[in-house]
């Protein structure tokens, strides 16, 4: 069985994959641009208008790069056969709103959304391998 628990935010993505009692790790940059939209100017006249720089255009741009990156995503939670997704603020809800609609297959095998602060790789296998129910702090003595 493929277990895949992946941790998010808008930067970057870092995967662990559990299979076999064999792990691997995978990063998914994001290539999201941050926007800080600068512009807009005041008129000649003194407390006239000003006019304002149109946010649409910088959202629309953001969604797309979400879009893709989300794509890329999916395509590294193809083989999985359980996923646990992970990360602060709303990046895995987003995600699985993005799985949901354009990815059911997939989104079927979601087992949880968490939400979790950033962590080290090491702590991030030992929270996948706890959501599986995977503990291998005490290996067994014989």
């Amino acid at each position: 069985m493929r277990q895949v628990g992946i941790w998010l935010d808008k930067l970057e993505a870092n995967g662990v994959i559990l299979e076999k009692d064999m792990e691997s790790f995978f990063h998914i940059a994001s290539e999201i641009e941050f926007f800080n939209p600068k512009g807009g100017s005041r008129s000649k006249t003194k407390w006239g208008p000003q006019d304002v720089v149109q946010d649409s255009k910088y959202l629309e741009r953001e969604k797309h790069q979400f879009r893709k990156y989300f794509e890329k995503i999916a395509k590294a939670l193809e083989n999985a056969d359980q996923i646990n997704i992970f990360g602060p603020a709303e990046a895995p809800e987003k995600l699985m709103a993005e799985l949901e609609n354009n990815y059911p297959e997939i989104a079927n095998r979601v087992l949880t959304v968490q939400k979790a602060d950033s962590i080290t790789q090491n702590q991030f296998k030992a929270l996948v391998k706890q959501s599986f129910g995977i503990d291998d702090r005490f290996p067994e003595t014989v």
